[in-house]
């Protein structure tokens, strides 16, 4: 499988750009994914001098897809344990950590993964298979209130009492097992005209639920304030508006919620400094090549 199959980085030349990598510098790569930023970090990186990257990712079809380098290593793992692994591997700091938070197409387009609307399948969505809990374990099993909750907080779906209700309603007959089950239970509450959005908002919701994928983001931006060299660059780049704010408000002021502590001068205490004052977001030429890329953010941040 090509990469270009498997996944398409999105705002690449800004990426490597943005974190202004350094030949004998040591990476981070929280999303390796099909693997196109970690090797175009490799290509700036000078073994001999100490250039090094560890790239992360919770998926076993993308660790297998890991090259073997001497400037590379694979850490088989999710990216909230950022802290634990550069311990592991004796890395006093790095220059730089990357995490691109985008669903690679693989995950998308393979049937039996379950993270898309447009075949039916089992209903799965664990980025992690080792994981214990899938899609259709959540549906199965959660109570009504909170399935209603985070189809709105992490869906946005102004439906989301309606389609909790047929959701509980339809697991009294049979439980969940696959996707045409979940489309069946909601189409009633599905605007025809925004099919598609509603669609992506309810799989988008459910996936995050999943996958943890909220709070293991703020235990990556976290860990990755520790591992940072002072100077040293955070990149993230995101694709709907809750991980985008989440990440803005921390780079503004190592708050998730963005409240700053301020010194006797009235001057915000923050450890990171952002460049920039809007994210880069992708040009239509690379829209027009990647259509996936549209929702793509990226912010960056200096370590102080």
């Amino acid at each position: 499988m090509s990469e270009e199959v498997y996944h398409i980085p999105a705002l690449l030349p800004q990426t490597i750009e943005a974190l202004d990598i350094h030949p004998g510098g040591v990476y981070v790569d929280a999303t390796f994914g099909g693997g196109g930023h970690s090797r175009a970090i490799m290509e700036c990186l000078d073994a001999g001098r100490g250039g090094h990257l560890y790239s992360f990712d919770q998926d076993e079809d993308a660790v297998k897809r890991a090259p073997e380098d001497d400037r590379f290593t694979m850490v088989y793992s999710n990216f909230r344990f950022i802290t634990n692994f550069m311990r592991y591997y004796d890395v006093d700091g790095v220059d730089g950590v990357l995490a691109d938070l985008g669903v690679s197409f693989h995950h998308f387009d393979d049937t039996e993964r379950g993270f898309s609307f447009r075949f039916d399948g089992p209903l799965d969505m664990r980025m992690n298979r080792q994981a214990s809990r899938s899609a259709a374990d959540l549906l199965n099993t959660l109570p009504e209130e909170k399935i209603a909750d985070l189809l709105y907080i992490y869906g946005e779906l102004k439906q989301s009492r309606a389609m909790a209700r047929s959701i509980v309603k339809a697991r009294t007959n049979a439980p969940f097992s696959t996707i045409g089950q979940l489309m069946e239970a909601v189409k009633p509450h599905i605007d025809p005209r925004k099919e598609k959005k509603e669609l992506a908002q309810l799989f988008q919701a459910l996936r995050i639920e999943v996958n943890d994928e909220m709070g293991a983001l703020k235990e990556l931006l976290q860990g990755a304030l520790k591992v940072l060299k002072p100077g040293g660059r955070l990149a993230v780049i995101t694709y709907h508006s809750l991980e985008d704010r989440l990440v803005k408000n921390f780079m503004k002021t190592g708050d998730f919620a963005g409240k700053a502590e301020k010194d006797f001068f009235g001057k915000i205490n923050a450890p990171l400094k952002p460049l920039g004052n809007k994210p880069v977001v992708p040009d239509a030429e690379e829209i027009e090549r990647n259509p996936r890329s549209r929702s793509a953010k990226l912010r960056v941040a200096v370590k102080l």
